[in-house]
C-alpha cells in the first residue's frame, strides 16, 4: 500500500545508519511518520536508548559501520526482526580533521575514510542481496557538497565524500537492472552541533573568531544560510517514494546553492 500524500510505501523497511541523533535521527523519524518500519544503528547505546524512548515503534542495533563484523551483526538483527529491506540510508559519517594537508595525521586520515567511505561499502554489500531477493529497493548515500566541489582544510572528508558520489553513480548502473535505485544527497552546511564543531575547528586552525568563520560559510551559498536536517530528510523520503521512481544515479545538492567552498580570508 502506498501513502497517497507522499507516494511512500506504507510498511516499507528502512535502515538508517547513525540514526540515533542529528541528521540520521531526523531521517529515521520522518520515515516513521510516513508509515515506515525503521531500524537504525548507531555507535552510542545511550543515544539509541533515547531514540527508542521517543520512537518506541522503531528497532535498533549498536554497531560501528567501519567494523565489518559489527555490520554483519547489524544485518543478522535486521533479518531476525524484518527479513527484508526496502530502503537503505547510508548516513554514518564523521567530519574528520580540519587541517592543512601537511598537518593531517595518517591515523586521522584513515579513520575518516574508514567511516565515511568503507562504512557505506560494508553496509551496502550486505543490503544488496536482500533487495535483489524482493522487488528491488532504494539506496541513499549521504555525501556532501564537499564531494562535488572540494573544500580547503578537509582533505580526508572530501576524498571520502567524492568517492561516495562516484560509488553512487557506479552502483546505480550496476543495480538498475535489479530495480534498485541509488542516489546521493549532498548537503551543504546543516544547522546543528556538527557544523558548529567544524566551524570551531576551522576558526582555531585559521586563528580567527568563530563568528567570522560562520559568516564565511554562510556566504558560500546563494541563499546565505544553512539548511536544516528536515530538508535532507524530506529529500530522502522523496527519493524513496513513487514520485522519485525514475531518479537514480544522481547527486542531489541540498545546500542553498553552494557557489564555492574555497572562500579564504586571505
Amino acid at each position: 500500500m502506498v501513502d497517497n500524500r507522499t507516494g511512500f510505501k506504507l510498511g516499507a523497511v528502512v535502515l538508517v545508519t547513525a540514526g540515533a541523533s542529528g541528521i540520521g535521527r531526523c531521517i529515521a523519524e520522518t520515515f516513521l511518520q510516513q508509515g515506515g518500519r525503521v531500524h537504525i544503528c548507531d555507535i552510542s547505546a545511550v543515544s539509541i536508548a533515547a531514540f527508542l524512548t521517543a520512537n518506541p515503534s522503531a528497532t535498533a542495533s549498536v554497531a560501528d559501520v567501519s567494523i565489518p563484523s559489527e555490520v554483519e551483526r547489524l544485518f543478522a538483527d535486521l533479518a531476525e526482526i524484518y527479513g527484508c529491506l526496502d530502503v537503505l540510508v547510508n548516513n554514518a559519517g564523521i567530519a574528520g580533521p580540519t587541517a592543512k594537508v601537511e598537518d593531517i595525521a595518517i591515523e586521522a586520515w584513515n579513520n575518516t575514510v574508514n567511516i565515511d567511505l568503507n562504512g557505506p561499502f560494508y553496509v551496502t554489500r550486505l543490503a544488496v542481496p536482500i533487495m535483489k531477493e524482493t522487488d528491488g529497493g532504494t539506496i541513499i548515500n549521504i555525501a556532501s557538497t564537499a564531494g562535488l566541489l572540494g573544500c580547503p582544510l578537509r582533505s580526508p572528508y572530501v576524498a571520502a565524500k567524492w568517492a561516495l558520489v562516484g560509488l553512487t553513480k557506479t552502483w546505480a548502473m550496476e543495480l538498475g537492472p535489479h530495480n534498485i535505485r541509488v542516489n546521493a544527497i549532498c548537503p551543504g552546511s546543516v544547522n546543528g552541533e556538527r557544523i558548529d564543531n567544524v566551524i570551531s575547528k576551522d576558526a582555531a586552525e585559521r586563528g580567527v573568531d568563530v563568528d567570522t568563520i560562520r559568516d564565511v560559510y554562510q556566504r558560500q551559498t546563494s541563499l546565505r544560510q544553512f539548511v536544516d536536517a528536515q530538508d535532507i530528510a524530506d529529500m530522502a523520503l522523496y527519493l524513496s517514494s513513487a514520485a522519485g521512481a525514475m531518479i537514480s544515479g544522481q547527486s542531489m545538492a541540498i545546500d542553498g546553492h553552494t557557489e564555492s567552498l574555497s572562500n579564504w580570508l586571505d
